[in-house]
Protein backbone atom coordinates (compact mmCIF):
# COMPACT_ATOMS: atom_id res chain seq x y z
CA UNK A 1 0.00 0.00 0.00
CA UNK A 2 3.02 2.52 0.94
CA UNK A 3 4.22 1.51 -2.58
CA UNK A 4 0.99 2.04 -3.79
CA UNK A 5 0.54 5.65 -2.48
CA UNK A 6 4.54 6.59 -3.05
CA UNK A 7 3.87 5.80 -6.80
CA UNK A 8 0.66 7.77 -7.36
CA UNK A 9 2.48 11.05 -5.21
CA UNK A 10 5.34 10.12 -8.00
CA UNK A 11 3.32 10.72 -10.74
CA UNK A 12 1.24 13.69 -9.28
CA UNK A 13 4.20 15.62 -8.68
CA UNK A 14 5.85 14.38 -12.08
CA UNK A 15 2.51 15.63 -14.25
CA UNK A 16 2.83 18.91 -12.53
CA UNK A 17 6.04 19.67 -12.96
CA UNK A 18 6.90 17.72 -16.42
CA UNK A 19 3.32 18.73 -18.03
CA UNK A 20 1.60 21.24 -16.42
CA UNK A 21 3.32 24.21 -16.84
CA UNK A 22 2.93 24.04 -21.28
CA UNK A 23 2.01 27.72 -22.28
CA UNK A 24 0.22 28.31 -18.94
CA UNK A 25 -0.72 31.97 -19.45
CA UNK A 26 -2.59 31.21 -22.58
CA UNK A 27 -5.86 31.77 -22.20
CA UNK A 28 -7.92 29.01 -21.56
CA UNK A 29 -11.03 28.36 -23.72
CA UNK A 30 -13.31 25.07 -22.56
CA UNK A 31 -13.08 22.75 -25.48
CA UNK A 32 -15.53 20.80 -26.98
CA UNK A 33 -14.83 17.06 -27.80
CA UNK A 34 -14.78 14.38 -30.24
CA UNK A 35 -14.16 16.00 -33.83
CA UNK A 36 -12.19 17.69 -35.95
CA UNK A 37 -11.72 21.19 -36.71
CA UNK A 38 -13.07 20.70 -39.99
CA UNK A 39 -16.68 18.64 -38.33
CA UNK A 40 -19.19 17.14 -39.57
CA UNK A 41 -21.64 18.43 -42.44
CA UNK A 42 -24.85 17.88 -40.06
CA UNK A 43 -23.69 19.70 -37.02
CA UNK A 44 -26.54 22.69 -36.53
CA UNK A 45 -24.46 26.33 -37.19
CA UNK A 46 -26.17 29.41 -37.47
CA UNK A 47 -24.83 32.26 -38.86
CA UNK A 48 -23.89 34.55 -36.63
CA UNK A 49 -24.66 37.29 -38.36
CA UNK A 50 -28.08 36.31 -41.02
CA UNK A 51 -30.69 34.26 -40.41
CA UNK A 52 -34.16 33.47 -41.92
CA UNK A 53 -35.50 36.38 -40.00
CA UNK A 54 -32.83 39.23 -40.86
CA UNK A 55 -31.01 37.37 -43.89
CA UNK A 56 -28.62 40.33 -43.81
CA UNK A 57 -29.96 43.29 -41.77
CA UNK A 58 -27.54 43.22 -39.00
CA UNK A 59 -24.62 42.86 -41.51
CA UNK A 60 -25.53 45.43 -43.63
CA UNK A 61 -25.51 48.60 -41.34
CA UNK A 62 -21.74 48.64 -39.98
CA UNK A 63 -22.23 51.85 -38.65
CA UNK A 64 -24.49 50.17 -35.71
CA UNK A 65 -22.30 48.66 -32.67
CA UNK A 66 -23.75 45.04 -32.15
CA UNK A 67 -23.08 43.30 -28.92
CA UNK A 68 -23.55 40.03 -29.03
CA UNK A 69 -25.38 38.66 -26.06
CA UNK A 70 -22.97 36.06 -24.37
CA UNK A 71 -24.54 32.21 -24.56
CA UNK A 72 -26.06 30.54 -22.07
CA UNK A 73 -26.46 26.78 -21.70
CA UNK A 74 -30.20 25.38 -22.75
CA UNK A 75 -31.83 23.53 -20.14
CA UNK A 76 -32.82 20.71 -22.75
CA UNK A 77 -28.98 20.54 -23.68
CA UNK A 78 -27.82 20.47 -19.87
CA UNK A 79 -30.18 17.99 -18.90
CA UNK A 80 -29.29 15.29 -22.14
CA UNK A 81 -25.66 15.76 -21.00
CA UNK A 82 -26.41 14.98 -17.61
CA UNK A 83 -28.52 11.63 -18.52
CA UNK A 84 -25.39 10.92 -20.99
CA UNK A 85 -23.24 11.12 -18.35
CA UNK A 86 -24.90 8.84 -15.94
CA UNK A 87 -25.77 6.51 -19.27
CA UNK A 88 -21.59 6.57 -19.26
CA UNK A 89 -21.15 5.65 -15.50
CA UNK A 90 -23.38 2.95 -16.13
CA UNK A 91 -21.80 1.35 -18.84
CA UNK A 92 -18.20 1.32 -16.40
CA UNK A 93 -20.78 0.21 -12.95
CA UNK A 94 -21.66 -2.41 -13.07
CA UNK A 95 -22.00 -2.99 -16.99
CA UNK A 96 -17.97 -3.69 -17.62
CA UNK A 97 -17.71 -5.04 -14.25
CA UNK A 98 -20.49 -7.64 -14.49
CA UNK A 99 -19.32 -8.38 -18.40
CA UNK A 100 -15.57 -9.07 -17.34
CA UNK A 101 -16.64 -10.61 -14.13
CA UNK A 102 -19.31 -13.41 -15.87
CA UNK A 103 -15.74 -14.04 -18.32
CA UNK A 104 -13.52 -14.95 -15.53
CA UNK A 105 -13.45 -17.97 -12.94
CA UNK A 106 -15.41 -18.20 -10.00
CA UNK A 107 -12.52 -17.40 -7.63
CA UNK A 108 -11.95 -14.15 -9.26
CA UNK A 109 -15.13 -12.38 -9.69
CA UNK A 110 -14.71 -10.32 -6.87
CA UNK A 111 -11.07 -9.38 -7.94
CA UNK A 112 -12.88 -7.81 -11.06
CA UNK A 113 -15.53 -6.05 -9.31
CA UNK A 114 -13.14 -5.08 -7.50
CA UNK A 115 -11.11 -3.39 -10.08
CA UNK A 116 -13.27 -2.09 -11.91
CA UNK A 117 -15.30 -0.06 -9.20
CA UNK A 118 -11.85 1.13 -7.49
CA UNK A 119 -10.30 2.25 -10.84
CA UNK A 120 -13.65 4.48 -11.73
CA UNK A 121 -13.44 5.70 -8.19
CA UNK A 122 -9.81 6.70 -8.16
CA UNK A 123 -9.57 8.01 -11.54
CA UNK A 124 -12.67 10.12 -11.03
CA UNK A 125 -10.57 11.78 -8.35
CA UNK A 126 -7.67 12.09 -10.26
CA UNK A 127 -9.61 13.37 -13.45
CA UNK A 128 -11.12 16.28 -11.02
CA UNK A 129 -7.86 17.47 -9.18
CA UNK A 130 -5.87 17.85 -12.28
CA UNK A 131 -6.72 15.12 -15.27
CA UNK A 132 -9.15 17.47 -16.90
CA UNK A 133 -7.21 20.13 -16.83
CA UNK A 134 -4.25 18.80 -18.43
CA UNK A 135 -6.77 16.72 -20.83
CA UNK A 136 -8.99 20.04 -21.98
CA UNK A 137 -7.18 23.18 -21.77
CA UNK A 138 -5.05 25.42 -23.70
CA UNK A 139 -1.67 24.29 -23.45
CA UNK A 140 0.38 23.21 -26.19
CA UNK A 141 -0.33 20.86 -28.81
CA UNK A 142 0.25 17.82 -26.64
CA UNK A 143 -1.04 18.64 -23.42
CA UNK A 144 -3.05 21.36 -21.76
CA UNK A 145 -1.66 23.42 -18.80
CA UNK A 146 -2.49 23.41 -15.09
CA UNK A 147 -1.79 27.28 -13.56
CA UNK A 148 -2.44 30.41 -14.40
CA UNK A 149 -5.06 32.93 -14.46
CA UNK A 150 -7.47 30.31 -16.17
CA UNK A 151 -6.27 26.81 -14.65
CA UNK A 152 -8.31 24.17 -13.97
CA UNK A 153 -6.17 22.58 -11.28
CA UNK A 154 -8.76 21.31 -8.71
CA UNK A 155 -11.76 22.79 -11.12
CA UNK A 156 -10.29 25.82 -10.18
CA UNK A 157 -11.73 28.71 -11.88
CA UNK A 158 -14.40 27.13 -13.06
CA UNK A 159 -17.04 28.88 -10.32
CA UNK A 160 -16.29 32.35 -9.49
CA UNK A 161 -17.87 32.88 -6.29
CA UNK A 162 -17.69 37.02 -5.99
CA UNK A 163 -20.12 37.09 -8.93
CA UNK A 164 -21.85 34.41 -8.30
CA UNK A 165 -21.53 32.61 -11.99
CA UNK A 166 -19.98 29.63 -13.48
CA UNK A 167 -18.03 29.07 -16.86
CA UNK A 168 -19.72 27.15 -19.83
CA UNK A 169 -17.91 24.59 -22.58
CA UNK A 170 -18.22 25.24 -25.99
CA UNK A 171 -20.04 22.97 -28.05
CA UNK A 172 -19.95 22.16 -31.71
CA UNK A 173 -22.68 25.05 -32.25
CA UNK A 174 -21.83 28.63 -32.64
CA UNK A 175 -23.59 30.13 -29.68
CA UNK A 176 -24.38 26.84 -28.15
CA UNK A 177 -22.76 26.01 -24.69
CA UNK A 178 -22.67 23.71 -21.58
CA UNK A 179 -22.21 24.17 -17.80
CA UNK A 180 -18.70 23.48 -17.70
CA UNK A 181 -19.05 21.26 -14.69
CA UNK A 182 -21.42 19.23 -16.99
CA UNK A 183 -18.01 18.72 -19.03
CA UNK A 184 -15.90 18.22 -16.61
CA UNK A 185 -18.16 14.91 -15.68
CA UNK A 186 -19.18 13.81 -19.06
CA UNK A 187 -15.52 13.20 -19.86
CA UNK A 188 -14.53 12.20 -16.51
CA UNK A 189 -16.12 8.95 -17.21
CA UNK A 190 -14.36 8.41 -20.04
CA UNK A 191 -11.30 8.64 -18.48
CA UNK A 192 -12.38 5.83 -16.10
CA UNK A 193 -14.01 3.54 -18.41
CA UNK A 194 -10.95 3.66 -20.64
CA UNK A 195 -8.52 3.10 -17.36
CA UNK A 196 -10.98 0.25 -16.76
CA UNK A 197 -11.01 -1.55 -20.35
CA UNK A 198 -6.86 -2.38 -19.83
CA UNK A 199 -7.73 -4.86 -16.93
CA UNK A 200 -9.58 -7.37 -18.53
CA UNK A 201 -6.33 -8.44 -20.80
CA UNK A 202 -4.42 -9.40 -17.66
CA UNK A 203 -7.27 -10.66 -15.36
CA UNK A 204 -6.87 -12.89 -12.69
CA UNK A 205 -3.05 -12.92 -11.88
CA UNK A 206 -2.19 -9.54 -11.14
CA UNK A 207 -1.44 -7.65 -7.79
CA UNK A 208 -4.15 -5.42 -7.12
CA UNK A 209 -2.13 -2.58 -5.75
CA UNK A 210 0.35 -3.04 -8.88
CA UNK A 211 -3.12 -2.79 -11.08
CA UNK A 212 -3.99 0.42 -9.40
CA UNK A 213 -0.68 2.05 -9.40
CA UNK A 214 -0.23 1.26 -13.11
CA UNK A 215 -3.74 2.80 -13.86
CA UNK A 216 -2.35 6.00 -11.95
CA UNK A 217 0.57 6.19 -14.26
CA UNK A 218 -1.05 5.23 -17.30
CA UNK A 219 -4.13 7.82 -16.84
CA UNK A 220 -1.32 10.56 -16.52
CA UNK A 221 1.02 9.81 -19.42
CA UNK A 222 -1.19 8.04 -22.15
CA UNK A 223 -4.86 8.96 -21.52
CA UNK A 224 -4.45 12.67 -21.03
CA UNK A 225 -2.19 13.77 -23.78
CA UNK A 226 -4.21 11.42 -26.26
CA UNK A 227 -7.15 13.58 -25.09
CA UNK A 228 -5.65 16.17 -26.08
CA UNK A 229 -3.89 15.37 -28.96
CA UNK A 230 -7.02 14.51 -30.68
CA UNK A 231 -9.94 16.23 -28.63
CA UNK A 232 -8.93 19.68 -27.53
CA UNK A 233 -10.38 22.61 -29.70
CA UNK A 234 -10.93 26.28 -28.62
CA UNK A 235 -14.68 25.44 -30.18
CA UNK A 236 -16.29 27.29 -33.33
CA UNK A 237 -17.38 30.70 -31.31
CA UNK A 238 -14.00 32.39 -32.02
CA UNK A 239 -14.29 31.49 -35.99
CA UNK A 240 -15.32 34.75 -38.26
CA UNK A 241 -12.72 34.47 -41.11
CA UNK A 242 -9.72 32.49 -42.68
CA UNK A 243 -7.84 34.38 -40.04
CA UNK A 244 -9.58 33.82 -36.75
CA UNK A 245 -10.13 29.73 -38.61
CA UNK A 246 -6.28 29.51 -38.65
CA UNK A 247 -5.75 31.20 -35.55
CA UNK A 248 -8.50 29.40 -33.26
CA UNK A 249 -7.44 25.83 -35.04
CA UNK A 250 -3.84 26.10 -34.22
CA UNK A 251 -4.96 26.07 -30.27
CA UNK A 252 -5.59 22.67 -30.39
CA UNK A 253 -4.47 19.63 -30.32
CA UNK A 254 -1.89 18.18 -32.44
CA UNK A 255 -4.12 15.57 -34.05
CA UNK A 256 -6.73 17.84 -33.84
CA UNK A 257 -4.83 20.15 -35.93
CA UNK A 258 -4.12 17.77 -38.61
CA UNK A 259 -7.83 16.94 -39.39
CA UNK A 260 -8.56 13.27 -37.56
CA UNK A 261 -11.77 12.64 -36.88
CA UNK A 262 -12.70 10.44 -33.98
CA UNK A 263 -16.72 11.89 -32.94
CA UNK A 264 -16.63 9.63 -29.77
CA UNK A 265 -13.08 7.56 -28.97
CA UNK A 266 -11.60 5.06 -31.15
CA UNK A 267 -8.44 6.28 -30.79
CA UNK A 268 -8.36 8.10 -27.10
CA UNK A 269 -10.49 5.28 -25.55
CA UNK A 270 -10.66 1.71 -27.56
CA UNK A 271 -7.17 1.66 -29.24
CA UNK A 272 -5.24 3.94 -26.14
CA UNK A 273 -6.57 1.17 -23.76
CA UNK A 274 -6.12 -2.04 -26.07
CA UNK A 275 -2.65 -1.42 -26.43
CA UNK A 276 -1.42 -1.11 -22.54
CA UNK A 277 -3.94 -4.06 -21.97
CA UNK A 278 -1.69 -5.95 -24.30
CA UNK A 279 1.39 -5.23 -23.29
CA UNK A 280 0.12 -5.75 -19.83
CA UNK A 281 -0.61 -9.66 -20.81
CA UNK A 282 3.15 -9.69 -22.42
CA UNK A 283 5.15 -8.66 -19.30
CA UNK A 284 2.92 -9.82 -17.01
CA UNK A 285 2.75 -12.94 -18.22
CA UNK A 286 0.41 -16.35 -18.93
CA UNK A 287 -2.08 -17.08 -16.25
CA UNK A 288 -0.64 -21.10 -14.40
CA UNK A 289 -2.39 -23.91 -16.74
CA UNK A 290 -3.37 -21.60 -19.58
CA UNK A 291 -3.72 -23.51 -22.73
CA UNK A 292 -3.96 -27.03 -20.52
CA UNK A 293 -6.63 -26.38 -18.01
CA UNK A 294 -10.09 -25.29 -18.73
CA UNK A 295 -10.68 -20.94 -18.06
CA UNK A 296 -14.12 -20.82 -19.28
CA UNK A 297 -16.20 -18.37 -18.24
CA UNK A 298 -18.15 -18.92 -14.99
CA UNK A 299 -21.55 -17.19 -15.82
CA UNK A 300 -22.55 -16.11 -19.15
CA UNK A 301 -25.71 -14.71 -17.98
CA UNK A 302 -23.37 -12.16 -15.94
CA UNK A 303 -21.56 -11.48 -19.47
CA UNK A 304 -24.65 -11.24 -21.45
CA UNK A 305 -26.85 -9.01 -18.65
CA UNK A 306 -23.20 -6.73 -18.55
CA UNK A 307 -22.71 -6.53 -22.59
CA UNK A 308 -27.02 -5.39 -22.59
CA UNK A 309 -25.42 -2.41 -20.18
CA UNK A 310 -22.84 -1.24 -22.10
CA UNK A 311 -25.26 -1.23 -25.16
CA UNK A 312 -27.51 0.92 -23.64
CA UNK A 313 -25.15 2.84 -21.82
CA UNK A 314 -23.11 3.57 -25.43
CA UNK A 315 -25.78 5.93 -26.39
CA UNK A 316 -25.05 8.28 -23.83
CA UNK A 317 -20.95 7.80 -24.68
CA UNK A 318 -21.86 8.19 -28.23
CA UNK A 319 -25.00 10.68 -28.96
CA UNK A 320 -23.61 12.31 -25.82
CA UNK A 321 -20.78 13.32 -27.83
CA UNK A 322 -22.78 15.38 -29.70
CA UNK A 323 -22.91 18.07 -26.77
CA UNK A 324 -26.37 19.21 -27.36
CA UNK A 325 -29.36 17.37 -28.12
CA UNK A 326 -29.79 17.96 -32.02
CA UNK A 327 -29.47 16.70 -34.97
CA UNK A 328 -26.06 15.08 -34.85
CA UNK A 329 -26.92 12.93 -31.42
CA UNK A 330 -29.66 11.89 -33.39
CA UNK A 331 -27.44 10.29 -35.93
CA UNK A 332 -24.93 8.80 -33.40
CA UNK A 333 -27.83 7.64 -31.82
CA UNK A 334 -28.91 5.51 -34.55
CA UNK A 335 -25.41 4.71 -35.87
CA UNK A 336 -25.24 2.73 -32.57
CA UNK A 337 -28.21 1.08 -32.42
CA UNK A 338 -27.52 -0.42 -36.10
CA UNK A 339 -24.15 -0.79 -36.31
CA UNK A 340 -24.28 -2.71 -32.74
CA UNK A 341 -27.38 -4.85 -34.16
CA UNK A 342 -24.97 -5.88 -37.19
CA UNK A 343 -21.73 -6.63 -35.58
CA UNK A 344 -23.89 -8.84 -33.57
CA UNK A 345 -25.00 -10.90 -35.94
CA UNK A 346 -22.56 -10.79 -37.88
CA UNK A 347 -20.28 -12.56 -35.09
CA UNK A 348 -23.17 -14.87 -34.38
CA UNK A 349 -23.15 -16.10 -38.18
CA UNK A 350 -19.40 -16.56 -38.73
CA UNK A 351 -19.23 -18.46 -35.29
CA UNK A 352 -22.40 -20.53 -36.66
CA UNK A 353 -20.31 -21.18 -40.06
CA UNK A 354 -16.96 -21.77 -38.22
CA UNK A 355 -17.61 -23.58 -35.01
CA UNK A 356 -20.96 -25.31 -36.24
CA UNK A 357 -23.23 -22.94 -33.23
CA UNK A 358 -23.82 -19.89 -32.35
CA UNK A 359 -23.33 -19.07 -28.72
CA UNK A 360 -24.21 -16.30 -26.52
CA UNK A 361 -21.00 -15.12 -25.98
CA UNK A 362 -20.37 -14.77 -29.30
CA UNK A 363 -23.53 -12.39 -29.27
CA UNK A 364 -22.76 -10.20 -26.65
CA UNK A 365 -19.06 -10.00 -27.74
CA UNK A 366 -20.65 -9.41 -31.61
CA UNK A 367 -22.38 -6.53 -29.89
CA UNK A 368 -19.37 -4.70 -28.64
CA UNK A 369 -17.36 -4.93 -31.12
CA UNK A 370 -19.71 -3.15 -32.84
CA UNK A 371 -20.08 -0.75 -30.54
CA UNK A 372 -16.10 -0.67 -30.29
CA UNK A 373 -16.15 -0.01 -34.01
CA UNK A 374 -18.80 2.26 -34.61
CA UNK A 375 -17.71 4.76 -31.50
CA UNK A 376 -15.58 6.97 -33.55
CA UNK A 377 -17.53 7.78 -36.74
CA UNK A 378 -21.07 7.90 -35.38
CA UNK A 379 -21.48 11.42 -35.52
CA UNK A 380 -19.67 11.26 -39.18
CA UNK A 381 -21.63 8.80 -41.38
CA UNK A 382 -24.59 7.53 -42.46
CA UNK A 383 -27.00 4.70 -41.24
CA UNK A 384 -25.79 2.96 -44.49
CA UNK A 385 -21.84 3.10 -43.47
CA UNK A 386 -22.84 2.37 -39.67
CA UNK A 387 -24.26 -0.91 -40.97
CA UNK A 388 -21.29 -1.45 -42.96
CA UNK A 389 -19.37 -0.91 -40.07
CA UNK A 390 -20.81 -3.28 -37.91
CA UNK A 391 -20.97 -5.94 -40.34
CA UNK A 392 -17.26 -5.85 -40.93
CA UNK A 393 -16.57 -5.49 -37.07
CA UNK A 394 -18.28 -8.39 -36.30
CA UNK A 395 -16.05 -10.77 -38.94
CA UNK A 396 -13.11 -9.13 -38.15
CA UNK A 397 -13.07 -8.88 -34.19
CA UNK A 398 -14.24 -12.72 -34.35
CA UNK A 399 -10.77 -13.35 -35.99
CA UNK A 400 -9.37 -10.87 -33.83
CA UNK A 401 -9.71 -13.07 -30.63
CA UNK A 402 -9.05 -16.38 -32.72
CA UNK A 403 -6.78 -16.44 -35.61
CA UNK A 404 -4.99 -12.90 -34.60
CA UNK A 405 -4.50 -14.20 -30.66
CA UNK A 406 -3.28 -16.97 -31.63
CA UNK A 407 -0.44 -15.44 -34.26
CA UNK A 408 0.34 -12.56 -30.74
CA UNK A 409 0.61 -15.91 -28.50
CA UNK A 410 -0.34 -13.53 -25.64
CA UNK A 411 -2.81 -14.32 -22.76
CA UNK A 412 -5.22 -11.70 -23.18
CA UNK A 413 -7.82 -13.25 -20.45
CA UNK A 414 -10.63 -11.14 -22.06
CA UNK A 415 -10.04 -10.29 -25.70
CA UNK A 416 -9.63 -6.34 -25.16
CA UNK A 417 -7.26 -6.44 -27.32
CA UNK A 418 -9.01 -8.55 -30.10
CA UNK A 419 -12.26 -6.63 -29.74
CA UNK A 420 -11.51 -3.02 -28.67
CA UNK A 421 -7.78 -3.04 -30.40
CA UNK A 422 -8.85 -4.68 -33.61
CA UNK A 423 -12.32 -2.90 -33.50
CA UNK A 424 -11.05 0.39 -32.62
CA UNK A 425 -8.25 0.39 -35.45
CA UNK A 426 -11.31 -0.93 -38.31
CA UNK A 427 -13.75 2.00 -36.88
CA UNK A 428 -10.99 4.85 -36.59
CA UNK A 429 -9.80 3.95 -40.73
CA UNK A 430 -13.35 3.26 -42.02
CA UNK A 431 -14.50 6.71 -40.00
CA UNK A 432 -12.39 8.35 -42.85
CA UNK A 433 -14.11 6.35 -45.84
CA UNK A 434 -17.92 6.42 -44.91
CA UNK A 435 -17.86 10.41 -43.55
CA UNK A 436 -17.46 11.35 -47.37
CA UNK A 437 -20.60 12.39 -48.38
CA UNK A 438 -20.41 10.40 -51.79
CA UNK A 439 -21.31 7.40 -49.42
CA UNK A 440 -23.77 9.03 -47.31
CA UNK A 441 -21.74 10.44 -45.00
CA UNK A 442 -21.70 14.08 -43.17
CA UNK A 443 -18.62 15.41 -45.21
CA UNK A 444 -16.67 18.55 -43.71
CA UNK A 445 -18.47 21.20 -42.05
CA UNK A 446 -17.06 25.24 -42.97
CA UNK A 447 -17.43 27.13 -39.86
CA UNK A 448 -16.34 30.39 -41.84
CA UNK A 449 -19.00 30.47 -44.36
CA UNK A 450 -21.10 28.31 -41.75
CA UNK A 451 -22.02 25.69 -44.25
CA UNK A 452 -21.05 22.44 -46.43
CA UNK A 453 -17.35 22.90 -47.40
CA UNK A 454 -16.88 23.48 -51.31
CA UNK A 455 -13.74 21.68 -51.33
CA UNK A 456 -14.33 17.99 -52.69
CA UNK A 457 -14.06 15.56 -49.78
CA UNK A 458 -10.69 13.26 -50.52
CA UNK A 459 -11.35 9.51 -49.18
CA UNK A 460 -7.38 8.81 -49.86
CA UNK A 461 -6.16 11.88 -47.87
CA UNK A 462 -8.87 11.49 -44.85
CA UNK A 463 -7.29 7.81 -44.22
CA UNK A 464 -4.06 9.01 -44.07
CA UNK A 465 -4.71 11.40 -41.28
CA UNK A 466 -6.79 8.71 -40.07
CA UNK A 467 -3.57 5.59 -40.08
CA UNK A 468 -1.54 8.73 -38.54
CA UNK A 469 -3.61 8.83 -35.41
CA UNK A 470 -4.01 4.96 -35.41
CA UNK A 471 -0.41 4.54 -35.19
CA UNK A 472 0.32 7.87 -33.10
CA UNK A 473 -1.90 6.44 -29.95
CA UNK A 474 -0.25 2.74 -30.82
CA UNK A 475 3.06 3.86 -30.83
CA UNK A 476 2.15 5.97 -27.53
CA UNK A 477 0.48 4.21 -25.55
CA UNK A 478 2.91 0.89 -26.05
CA UNK A 479 5.77 3.35 -24.83
CA UNK A 480 4.23 4.64 -21.92
CA UNK A 481 2.56 1.45 -20.92
CA UNK A 482 6.01 -0.40 -21.12
CA UNK A 483 7.57 1.95 -18.79
CA UNK A 484 4.97 1.91 -16.46
CA UNK A 485 4.45 -1.46 -16.32
CA UNK A 486 8.14 -2.21 -15.84
CA UNK A 487 8.56 0.82 -12.90
CA UNK A 488 5.54 -0.67 -11.30
CA UNK A 489 7.02 -4.11 -11.08
CA UNK A 490 10.54 -3.19 -9.87
CA UNK A 491 9.11 -1.19 -7.28
CA UNK A 492 5.65 -3.67 -6.88
CA UNK A 493 5.77 -6.52 -8.62
CA UNK A 494 3.15 -7.20 -11.20
CA UNK A 495 2.31 -10.88 -10.70
CA UNK A 496 0.26 -12.72 -7.35
CA UNK A 497 2.53 -15.84 -5.85
CA UNK A 498 1.53 -19.18 -7.70
CA UNK A 499 -0.29 -20.52 -4.92
CA UNK A 500 -2.63 -17.30 -4.48
CA UNK A 501 -3.81 -17.45 -7.96
CA UNK A 502 -4.41 -21.47 -7.93
CA UNK A 503 -6.60 -20.27 -4.93
CA UNK A 504 -8.34 -17.50 -6.71
CA UNK A 505 -7.72 -13.40 -6.28
CA UNK A 506 -11.41 -13.67 -4.21
CA UNK A 507 -9.70 -14.63 -1.17
CA UNK A 508 -6.21 -14.02 -1.51
CA UNK A 509 -6.40 -10.60 -2.27
CA UNK A 510 -9.63 -9.51 -1.12
CA UNK A 511 -10.78 -11.92 1.73
CA UNK A 512 -14.21 -12.43 0.17
CA UNK A 513 -15.64 -14.61 -1.89
CA UNK A 514 -18.06 -13.79 -4.43
CA UNK A 515 -20.63 -17.11 -3.88
CA UNK A 516 -21.05 -19.19 -0.87
CA UNK A 517 -22.42 -22.72 -1.11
Amino acid sequence: MKSFLALTLASLVAASCLLGNANADDKVVTPAAAVTASVSASVNVSSPTATPEAPAAIAAAPEVAVVAATPTPNKGDTAWMMVATLLVILMTIPGLALFYGGLVRSKNMLSILMQVFMIFAVIIVLWCIYGYSLAFTQGNSFIGSLFGPDGRLFLNGIFDPAKGTFSTAATFSKGVVIPEFVYVAFQGTFAAITCGLIIGAFAERAKFVAVMSFIVIWFTFSYLPIAHMVWFWPGPDGIKDAATLAIETAKGGWLWKKGALDFAGGTVVHINAAIAGLVGAVMIGRRIGFGKESMAPHSLTMTMIGSSLLWVGWFGFNAGSALEAGDIAALAFINTLLATAAASVSWVLGEWLSKGKPSMLGGASGAVAGLVAITPACGFVGPMGALFIGLLAGLVCLWGVNGLKRLIGADDSLDVFGVHGVGGILGALLTGVFASPALGGQGIFDYVTNKLSADPYSIADQLLIQAEAVLTTVLWSAVVSIIAFKLVDLVIGLRVPEDEEREGLDITSHGESAYHA
